[in-house]
């Protein structure tokens, strides 16, 4: 099956709307995107879809949500390369929270004392450059400067990049959860690669009723890296498997939409501690009041 690249200039703010709006849905596109030419200063929406895309869709998607209309430009891209592997080929490692986050195309020495971690592009999300994940990453290691959790889990885990980098730091196990089983897969293959598999307990679920995760509860740590609206969907489910005293990061949170998640944490017992800012995103650190 071909896959189409549906592109559109838009505001940076539009850009993002258009793109939750689309996420939202699970019958549009396949990935979603809001990117800044650098060299222009210009702002794109972007939708890999199957071809032919739905056109009149996301036309009367883009009216709803932008309140007017938006010219596609739509590009056939090669079915058989995997297009989120190539475009992150090559990128430089990562630095954020004393973690040194690497692909295996680096050829460089690993610099002393950072926890190593080898995440190579992939179909699943994580390979630590983006903001929500060095957010996360940051949070994390202010978290392990005040304590040692017992009890983890990771919720979306993509790439299993945030478990892998709590099983090196702790030695300890960490659930670590997905809707998709490609990112389950690629958990487990990349908890192998940075020798932590006995420590990560790779599972495909939907929200927090899967019963390793129930039985794993009450966690005194407990880290989602996916977007607003599931964020806040889970809150209630949260609190419940939180305990006392427990430590939960959450990012994928626009900015714009940080109080929304605050406000929704807070009425299940899970009050603001600190929130860390990289560009438009957001990530929030809570404690389990």
């Amino acid at each position: 099956m071909s896959v189409d690249q549906l592109s559109t200039p838009l505001s940076k703010d539009d850009a993002y709307k258009l793109v939750d709006a689309v996420m939202e849905r699970d019958d549009l596109a396949l990935t979603a995107s809001a990117h800044e030419n650098e060299a222009t200063g210009e702002w794109f929406f972007e939708a890999v879809c199957d071809s032919p895309p739905d056109l009149e869709a996301f036309s009367a998607l883009a009216r709803q949500t932008l309140g007017g209309t938006v010219q596609w430009s739509v590009t056939t891209l090669d079915p058989e390369v995997n297009w989120v592997a190539k475009s992150l080929e090559g990128l430089p490692p990562v630095i954020a929270g004393g973690f040194y986050v690497y692909g295996s195309h680096h050829e460089g020495a690993i610099p002393h004392g950072y926890t190593a971690m080898k995440i190579d592009a992939a179909q699943a999300f994580g390979t630590g450059h983006h903001e929500t994940t060095t957010g996360c990453l940051e949070a994390i290691d202010r978290v392990l400067k005040r304590g040692r959790p017992r009890r983890m889990l990771d919720v979306g885990t993509g790439t299993g990049v945030l478990a892998i980098a709590l099983a090196k730091r702790l030695k300890t196990p960490v659930i670590a959860s997905d809707i998709d089983p490609i990112a389950v897969t690629t958990t487990a293959e990349n908890a192998a690669i940075n020798g932590v598999s006995r420590f990560i307990v790779p599972i495909e679920a939907t929200g927090l009723n899967h019963p390793t995760i129930q039985a794993g509860a009450p966690y005194d740590l407990i880290v989602a890296n996916i977007l607003a609206g599931p964020l806040t969907a889970l809150a209630p489910a949260m609190g419940r498997i939180a305990e006392p005293g427990a430590s939960i990061i959450l990012s994928g949170i626009l900015e714009h939409q940080s109080r929304g998640v605050i406000v929704a944490y807070a009425r299940q017992g899970m009050v603001l501690v600190q929130k860390l800012q990289r560009k438009e995103w957001t990530t929030l650190m809570l404690q389990k009041r």
